[in-house]
């Protein structure tokens, strides 16, 4: 079971090779349909969710979204 944490989300960049993230990003969706293109971003939330693994840090990402 995940251990209770108080961490929060990160919203300053932080990811190592920016550019080479977005590329690969946009390589995982090439050959893809709208509808594939969409259940494979569905399931990538889902993954990413489970890594994070806290509701409230989610909570954060969700209005992290709503306001972008």
């Amino acid at each position: 079971m995940p251990q209770a944490t108080t961490a929060h989300l990160t919203t300053a960049a932080n990811i190592d090779a920016p550019d080479d993230f977005y590329e690969a990003l946009i390589e995982a969706h090439q050959g893809l349909s709208t509808h594939e293109s969409q259940a494979f971003n569905a399931r990538l939330v889902l993954v990413l969710a489970n890594h994070i693994g806290s509701l409230p840090v989610l909570r954060e990402a969700f209005a992290a979204a709503t306001l972008s």
